[in-house]
């Protein structure tokens, strides 16, 4: 399920790595309804080796029949540098590809040669992300060379006659705290929207019958885990550990810092009675007003399931800059 900038960064450094050459995909523009948003990726070798997605899987499957029977290679030989190709122009390829009515893309086409300069720059940009640090991707468009770029835009893809730069963003990851059974189902669904996922308790046994492929285990002091590796914009920390001891430890470092988004799970009683101690740990109340309590979308959810819906729509929402 994994699609996200950096999954494929990482992925496209490391068939370089390995000798393999890249056709590299980037939605430049989007018209009417889009299965993908501007900047979204695909890749593929050669042999058919293929991460992301730039639509609901036609536009991949067309892609993948040109290089089999040689037309990207064709097109890339009569003119070696990047290209763009038009998608959903006609209402009969708008069918063929079952684009949305109205949808086009405008997708921009590299071929990277699996040499040093490629190695480098695509080495840079996942360690770059591996750190929790965006960073952007400058494509030349006459000759194709690639670099980087420490600055980034709010804007997906700015692209002019000359150049394209592709802002790219880290995975998100959350924190959660307190093994049971909503951590489980928040962690489940998490990982599915593309979350690093991080389980803390560090209170003895309650790891012990815990466990969620994919999740990271931590049974470090829930301050000390905030400080060193959840405070940054790409940061959630969502406490649901219904335990002071452990949920206000990581509450009075997180509401600190950048994360986007900071919530605690309880009733009303419990999150008034929680505002009135985070004081008592010295945090003011401007920081104690970023705390989402109680937490998510008030959708009348009972079961551990509905609960971990509503906190992941309303850590959605943040996200996305939507109030919630």
């Amino acid at each position: 399920m994994q699609s996200s900038q950096h999954h494929i960064i990482n992925r496209v450094a490391a068939w370089l790595r390995q000798d393999k050459a890249v056709w590299l995909c980037t939605i430049l523009k989007t018209w009417g309804s889009s299965p993908r948003p501007v900047g979204a990726m695909m890749a593929c070798t050669p042999d058919g080796e293929l991460v992301g997605s730039i639509s609901g899987g036609c536009i991949e499957e067309d892609f993948l029949q040109q290089l089999r029977d040689g037309t990207l290679k064709q097109q890339y030989q009569e003119n070696p540098r990047p290209f763009v190709v038009h998608y959903g122009v006609s209402a009969e390829e708008q069918a063929r590809l079952r684009l949305p009515c109205g949808g086009q893309l405008h997708v921009l086409v590299e071929f990277l040669a699996p040499d040093d300069a490629q190695r480098q720059v695509f080495d840079a940009l996942d360690q770059a992300l591996n750190n929790h640090r965006p960073i952007s991707r400058r494509v030349d468009l006459a000759s194709g060379a690639v670099t980087t770029l420490a600055e980034t835009s709010d804007e997906a893809v700015l692209v002019d006659e000359q150049q394209m730069i592709h802002s790219l963003s880290p995975r998100y990851k959350l924190l959660l705290l307190g093994a049971g059974d909503v951590a489980r189902y928040v962690a489940e669904l998490a990982l599915v929207m593309d979350y690093e996922v991080t389980l803390c308790d560090p209170r003895p046994a309650y790891l012990d019958n815990w466990h969620v492929e994919g999740v990271h285990l931590s049974t470090e002091l829930p301050d000390d885990l905030v400080r060193d590796g959840f405070s940054d914009p790409y940061s959630g920390i969502i406490a649901l550990a219904h335990d002071p001891r452990v949920d206000d430890m990581a509450l009075m470092e997180a509401l600190k810092t950048p994360a986007f988004y900071i919530g605690a799970m309880g009733s009303d009683r419990t999150s008034a009675n929680r505002r009135e101690r985070l004081p008592e740990l010295g945090l003011s109340e401007d920081e104690i007003n970023r705390l989402h309590a109680p937490i998510g979308f008030q959708i009348g959810s009972k079961t551990p399931a509905e609960i971990a819906i509503a906190i992941l729509a309303e850590v959605t929402a943040v996200r996305h800059g939507i109030k919630a």
